[in-house]
């Protein structure tokens, strides 16, 4: 979600801000701001909408000091504009937030009760506010934050300035992600190392509950009891060329280009060559001893958890049920002996995902997460973190990022048949070698590039779109279709093949494109008929299928996708090819911000 930075520097901090500032767009945001210190005086700017606004306000109305922090928000209380932007000011003190502040109407009471006035419609203000008053009562500037931090409430990540402390940074996190960077007499901190990455290499990553005093010597910080904790400094081997488009008009673009390359390394690291069986890190996880596995996710990782059940139960004939992390949390279901506890998150700081694993701490054998960032808070509470190594990943609409979520996912239960006794030597060399020689077949259908992007020309003028799909390929139709609304803000739903006659058939008309995912498999036959059913109705068909299933079924539909023939348990990583490129094609025709659609985040890290 929202975005942090703050630097203590030897030089002009403003461009500097901006700068970080840049590096976390890809979270999503709607406004963003800076505030300075310059010989001890604080002052701040702050505008709605793109950085370039901001950078724009800078130029006619600069900014100087050598200390400053800087925020990119996305709106959770109060509609985006200038009095709601952050940093927020109270007298001597500004402060930047990420999260929610769960106790603010309260806090807002106490503080009104005191003729204190409000001057914006965010939950923030209630933390400058409260933190001035205490100073105004005597207290220094570290110990008026603290006491406003023990009045807190809810998820946070929180910096704090303070007028006529040019070298003092107060940083706390409960919830939501924040980092310390190490410089050579400068310090820093940022919501991810991604921001600080072209300033250092040495980060520090904040614990649950942590508060940490940052000058320009170093950072002291103490745990959520108060006592002195003593943090890792850890190497980061983030470059500037992860966040560069390389030569692509989006990252979008050039992350779906990237699928080929990075499942690959991905694939190298579980199944090193010469070897036909899944590696894990650590101790890995025993099979053996597993009754069920429980799935947490949300989102676009959901999706990959709603496919990896086909491969748990159909491999491994392991019984699976999988959970939407904000339902889950609040379910409370029973975890029951012999659970595996497996959680999917890019970010590995999902909000709802991070309170679900907490849930299930005590409760679950094992807590497994399959997570991009190796530092992240699922990544550290798990038992064990199998990492996606996709890379980083700019765009909001997830894509390398899902692929490579489905192919550690498919190997993980791969492991459990192996495991199970499931799997015999000559099926899981089938499947070893089919997954070996996958990102070959991946290039290939990113060769569809052209015949994909006029497919999308026509479909970027509809209103309304449906995806279908039958077995695996179903969650791979709810995939294309929340890529499609995300990005190109066409109202597109998906359901299981099966399901079309109970309902969606009413939507069918001559102007409704239907999108449906077809690989020539068991199950073929059966979509077809549901496919006649659509054309039947002057529904608008666009088929995307192999050679033999466009042969045989594509007389009378509207558009056809040619995928090349595959593994049929690898369907659905390449099926996603197609749905993200068309999603893509269609957003970009539509003239729409491919790379930071509106009202979305990167990162969720609040509810």
């Amino acid at each position: 979600m929202c975005g942090i930075v703050g630097v203590l520097g030897s030089n002009e901090v403003a461009p500097i801000l901006v700068e970080a500032l840049k590096r976390l767009e890809y979270r999503g945001y709607d406004s963003a701001g800076i505030a300075t210190l310059n010989d001890g005086v604080l002052d701040r700017r702050r505008a709605v909408g793109k950085l370039v606004n901001l950078s724009d306000l800078l130029v006619h109305d600069p900014l100087a000091g050598k200390s400053g922090i800087g925020h990119t928000r996305w709106a959770t209380h109060g509609a985006p504009s200038v009095k709601n932007a952050h940093p927020h000011r109270a007298g001597n003190v500004a402060v930047v937030h990420n999260g929610i502040i769960e106790n603010y109407r309260e806090l807002r009471a106490e503080l009104a009760a005191e003729g204190i006035q409000f001057s914006t419609d965010t939950d923030t203000e209630t933390v400058a506010l409260l933190t001035e008053l205490y100073l105004s009562q005597g207290n220094d500037p570290i110990a008026a934050a603290y006491k406003t931090l023990a009045r807190l409430e809810g998820a946070f990540a929180l910096a704090f300035l303070f007028d006529g402390n040019d070298d003092l940074i107060i940083a706390a996190r409960k919830g939501s992600p924040l980092a310390i960077g190490h410089g050579d007499g400068e310090m820093y901190v940022g919501s991810d190392a991604i921001a600080l990455a072209p300033l250092t290499d040495r980060i520090t990553y904040l614990e649950e509950g942590d508060r940490a005093v940052v000058t320009r010597q170093g950072v002291t910080i103490h745990d959520g009891n108060g006592k002195l904790a003593n943090r890792a400094v850890k190497k980061i081997k983030l470059t500037s060329a992860s966040i560069d488009k390389a030569g692509h008009r989006h990252f979008m673009a050039k992350e779906i280009a990237e699928q080929p390359e990075v499942i690959g390394d991905t694939i190298r690291h579980y199944l090193p060559s010469g070897d036909d069986m899944v590696n894990l890190p650590g101790d890995g996880v025993d099979f053996t001893k597993v009754q069920r596995l429980t799935m947490v996710a949300c989102g676009t990782a959901y999706y990959a958890c709603l496919t990896a059940k086909y491969w748990f139960e159909q491999i491994a004939r392991l019984p699976v049920e999988v959970d939407v992390a904000s339902e889950f949390r609040y379910r409370e279901p029973p975890i029951t002996e012999g659970t595996l506890a497996l959680f999917v998150s890019q970010s590995g700081e999902t909000a709802d995902t991070l309170a679900a694993l907490r849930y299930c701490r005590d409760k679950a054998d094992q807590i497994v997460s399959v997570i991009n960032v190796p530092e992240s808070s699922i990544a550290r509470e798990s038992d064990l973190a199998l990492p996606i190594l996709a890379g980083v990943e700019i765009g909001v609409a997830s894509t390398k990022a899902f692929t490579c979520q489905l192919t550690v996912l498919l190997m993980l239960a791969i492991k459990a048949a192996a495991d199970r006794g499931e799997l015999d030597p000559e099926t899981m060399a089938d499947h070893v070698a089919a997954l070996r020689g996958l990102p070959a077949i991946l290039n290939v259908a990113l060769d569809q590039n052209d015949t994909i992007k006029a497919a999308a020309q026509r479909l970027s003028e509809a209103r309304d779109v449906l995806f279908l799909g039958r077995g695996q390929m179903y969650p791979l139709a709810l995939e294309g279709a929340l890529k499609l609304k995300e990005i190109s803000y066409i109202h597109a739903e998906a359901y299981a093949s099966g399901e079309l006659k109970h309902g969606p058939i009413a939507l069918i008309d001559k102007h409704m494109p239907v999108v449906v995912m077809a690989p020539r498999d068991t199950l073929f036959d059966k979509t077809v008929s549901n496919m006649q059913e659509v054309m039947a109705r002057r529904g608008k068909v666009m088929l995307i299928s192999d050679d033999r299933g466009i042969s045989e079924a594509s007389e009378g539909v509207w558009e056809t996708i040619r995928m090349p023939h595959i593994h049929t348990t690898l369907a659905p990583i390449l099926y996603a090819i197609p749905a993200q490129l068309l999603a893509y094609h269609t957003a970009v025709a539509k003239g729409t911000d491919v790379d930071q659609p509106r009202n979305l985040a990167k990162s969720v890290t609040v509810e």
